[in-house]
């Protein structure tokens, strides 16, 4: 009797050896990948685009399985200002400066994030342009949050529900990432969740990187390294432009 016994803590002991093993074999339930990883910002950049793809173990849709895909931009401060209007001229008046704003913001889902999570979770994910801790000094009336907000949207810089995830075959999922001209350089996160039943089952951590090349990274170099210099060479080109222009329109 006592060989059995022995034999069978021997199995057992195997199984406990092996169960960390087999857990990290099973397949992940979401993959998601980026079309690219680097971002080059040349003289001639217009904006750019990156697809955001990948497939879940379960089938997508209302009734099943979800995703939702949340990208942020570098931060820093942000500062709001309101025009006055004195004697018919404009002039500078209150103004908001907040912290910590995202220079890029773009959450998007198979469906619309409000319908697939509760609010406490969409707040303790930031996932949502009302969710963001926009805090500010200075004014502090509600007016100036609301033209931060616009003012972003505007630019193309912070996009929420502007086209759902693409579902294909299924388990299949793909999303166009767009980033306007005015995208600033630094380092970018995009976090795509797989939701289910109303939770956060599995998440994908991606990320690129925003850079200026060429011409552009040079020109960025002189204006931060040699301010003085990159106005007199602005003042130069600005007259020389004038006198170029002065000269074609007094042949015509």
């Amino acid at each position: 009797m006592l060989p059995r016994v022995s034999l069978l803590a021997g199995w057992l002991a195997a199984l406990a050896l092996l169960l960390p093993t087999l857990a990290l074999a099973q397949p992940s339930p979401l993959v998601a990948r980026l079309s690219t990883e680097r971002v080059a910002i040349t003289t001639a950049f217009v904006g750019e685009s990156i697809l955001v793809f990948g497939s879940t173990e379960e089938p997508l849709g209302p009734g099943g399985d979800e995703v939702i895909i949340l990208a942020r931009g570098p931060s820093g401060p942000f500062v709001v200002r309101r025009k006055v209007e004195v004697l018919g001229l404009w002039f500078n008046g209150p103004s908001a400066r907040f912290e910590n704003v995202p220079g890029f913001y773009a959450v998007a889902g198979t469906r619309p994030a409000s319908l697939l999570l509760p609010e406490e979770l969409r707040e303790a994910r930031g996932i949502g342009l009302a969710t963001l801790p926009l805090v500010s000094t200075g004014a502090r009336a509600p007016g100036f949050r609301r033209a931060l907000v616009s003012l972003k949207q505007s630019a193309g810089l912070w996009q929420e529900d502007a086209q759902p995830i693409e579902i294909a075959g299924s388990r299949l999922f793909n999303l166009r990432l767009p980033l306007p001209s005015t995208v600033q350089p630094g380092s970018y996160r995009v976090e795509v969740m797989l939701v289910r039943a109303r939770r956060v089952v599995a998440t994908e951590q991606l990320g690129f990187i925003v850079e200026r090349v060429g011409t552009a990274a040079e020109i960025e170099r002189v204006a931060r390294g040699q301010p003085v210099l990159y106005a007199l060479l602005c003042i130069i080109l600005a007259a020389a432009a004038g006198w170029l222009g002065s000269v074609v329109f007094r042949r015509n």
